[in-house]
């Protein structure tokens, strides 16, 4: 899919493709250093970690913020307002055809975000992922966010591990969030 999409944008000759990279380490040493880049089309998953840490990266290294444009097969709560809290100003699905996410880039280069039906549909069932999350929950997954371990949180929350990993089971559930990492950058 990616070699894909970059043929389909170089050969519109409307684009400049610069490069296509499966993980955040190659993404890192391809655009090391550049500062002229417009859009940075990322996915959710790649092959060494969670695509939205190269906006953290982007910014780290002082290089002009491009566009961030995120391609993905996912379209929960989750991971959508994940990658809109970290600024992307496209969120389009892998169900949406290249013409599709071309026009959704050319809107956001011109200032308008554009995210997916499906998944602002997904936004708009969910105004915060903490509304739908019970209050021992959110306490639980706050308690995440902070660093702390299953072991950590038991101890401090007087309850046993099972249970914490029962909740937290049901946190997941919820926002779509698959990995603890993830949910500890929500």
């Amino acid at each position: 899919m990616m070699e894909s999409l970059a043929l389909y944008f170089s050969d519109s000759g409307r684009w400049n493709v610069l490069g296509t990279a499966p993980s955040l380490a190659e993404t890192k040493t391809k655009i090391s250093g550049m500062n002229g880049i417009d859009v940075l089309l990322l996915d959710v998953q790649l092959e060494d970690g969670w695509g939205l840490d190269i906006i953290h990266w982007v910014r780290e290294q002082k290089i002009k913020p491009p566009v961030f444009a995120v391609y993905t097969a996912f379209d929960d709560f989750g991971h959508v307002s994940a990658a809109m809290s970290l600024g992307a100003k496209v969120y389009i699905t892998k169900r949406r055809n290249k013409q599709e996410l071309e026009a959704a880039i050319l809107n956001a280069l011109s200032g308008i975000v554009c995210i997916d039906e499906s998944a602002q549909m997904k936004l708009n069932a969910v105004t915060n992922y903490s509304s739908m999350l019970t209050k021992r929950e959110a306490e639980i997954l706050t308690l995440v966010k902070n660093g702390l371990s299953n072991n950590e949180i038991a101890a401090k929350l007087g309850i046993s591990i099972r249970t914490v990993q029962n909740i937290l089971s049901c946190v997941i559930d919820k926002t779509g969030i698959k990995s603890r990492q993830k949910l500890e950058r929500l």
